[in-house]
């Protein structure tokens, strides 16, 4: 199977990590971020994560990803671990200022869906319409750190274990675990012990790489 993503996505990690969890291998291919033409021969949209399958048709939307694999590949299912209301609060609010964090980051760390000016000049002015300018982003760096960290410290307490946030695995770890991995980008934000620990065990489990080395 070939899984086409980019590499800050995190609903492109949410599809990465049920193949590194059940260690079924998988081919990634990485769209240049202004890449229109792939993704809409293959799904007519513009969008990713994109599953190829063995038979060679095309599947889009992380979870359904998450979910084919898990129910068609190894020996059984591994996600089926209960859902905390808890933890899926804690992730809406953390995306309330992770983007803003994280945009103007991305472009710098040398990721393979910015290795040209064309696809970095694209995710700017796409991502400007949104969040707004990049550098009034950065010039808010402190304000947007202090927020994540009350958050990431109302998570510490509810993370069970470092192989599973709620001590089984389940679409939680599959939806969290892609909102801190991509917060490891920010230079300087802290990460309280348990989170921290979770953050690393998941990527080992997964075969997702972090960005603590390249932290901006």
């Amino acid at each position: 199977m070939k899984l086409y993503i980019y590499e800050h996505c995190p609903f492109c990690v949410r599809a990465r990590m049920i193949f590194g969890l059940k260690d079924i291998p998988v081919e990634l291919h990485v769209f240049l971020s202004d890449d229109f033409k792939s993704p809409e021969s293959m799904i007519g949209q513009k969008m990713a994560p994109i599953l190829e399958k063995d038979d060679g048709s095309y599947m889009p939307e992380s979870l359904d990803i998450v979910d084919y694999v898990d129910n068609h590949y190894g020996d059984k299912p591994i996600l089926i671990g209960p859902k905390s209301p808890s933890i899926e609060n804690l992730i809406k609010q953390l995306q309330q200022y992770d983007y803003k964090l994280e945009c103007p980051r991305y472009i710098k760390l040398g990721l393979a869906e910015f290795a040209t000016q064309s696809a970095i000049n694209y995710f700017v002015t796409s991502k400007t319409k949104k969040i707004g300018s990049f550098d009034e982003c950065l010039a808010q760096t402190d304000t947007l750190v202090s927020e994540i960290s009350k958050l990431l410290n109302d998570l510490e307490p509810l993370i069970i274990s470092p192989q599973a946030c709620n001590g089984q695995l389940s679409l939680d770890d599959i939806c969290l675990f892609p909102v801190l991995r991509n917060l490891t980008c920010v230079k300087g934000l802290y990460f309280p012990p348990k989170v921290k620990e979770y953050i690393e065990s998941m990527a080992k489990l997964t075969k997702v790489n972090l960005f603590f080395d390249k932290a901006i």
